[in-house]
C-alpha cells in the first residue's frame, strides 16, 4: 500500500477539514505530514519536515506540525518559536494523549483531527484569529516518499 492510501479518501478530508476549523480560532497554521517510517528520533524528523513545508516562514511563527510515521508507530507534534515562546513547557502533552487514546484502537483518522481541533483551540488563548488573517500553509495532508 502507498502511504498515500493509508487514509481513505474520506478521513482525508475530514482531516483537512479539522484543519480548516481550527484555523478558524487560531491564526495559527496547522499542517499534517505522513511518512511510512520514521529514520532516527521522531523529534528530529520532525523538524526536518517541519523546515522542508517552509513552515518556519509564517509571519507570526505559529505553525504546528502533527507528524505521523504510521510504519514504525511514531508521531509527534512540534510548535514553531513563536509558539514555544510564550506556552507552559507540557502544553503539547494532553493533546498527545488524547491522539495516543485513538491511536492504540487503531482510529487514527479520528486521533489526528481530535488532536488538531484540541490544538486550535488551545492555540487561540495565544494566537487568536484575526479578521484579516491569511492562510499562510497549505491545508493539504503531505506525504513522505
Amino acid at each position: 500500500m502507498k502511504i498515500e492510501e493509508f487514509f481513505s479518501k474520506e478521513e482525508q478530508a475530514n482531516i483537512i477539514e479539522a484543519i480548516q476549523e481550527a484555523e478558524h480560532n487560531t491564526s495559527g497554521e496547522i499542517r499534517v505530514h505522513i511518512d511510512d517510517k520514521c529514520p532516527g528520533e521522531v523529534l528530529d524528523r520532525a523538524a526536518h519536515v517541519f523546515k522542508v513545508l517552509d513552515m518556519h516562514k509564517t509571519k507570526e511563527r505559529n505553525g504546528v506540525l502533527f507528524y505521523l510515521a504510521v510504519g514504525n508507530r511514531k508521531f509527534a507534534i512540534l510548535g514553531d518559536a513563536g509558539i514555544n515562546k510564550v506556552v507552559p513547557e507540557n502544553f503539547w502533552d494532553e493533546i498527545k494523549n488524547k491522539m495516543l487514546e485513538y491511536f492504540k484502537e487503531g482510529d487514527f483518522a479520528i486521533g489526528l483531527a481530535e488532536g488538531i481541533s484540541m490544538a486550535g483551540h488551545q492555540l487561540s488563548e495565544h494566537f487568536p484569529y484575526q479578521k484579516d488573517d491569511v492562510n499562510e500553509l497549505s491545508d493539504e495532508i503531505s506525504f513522505g516518499k
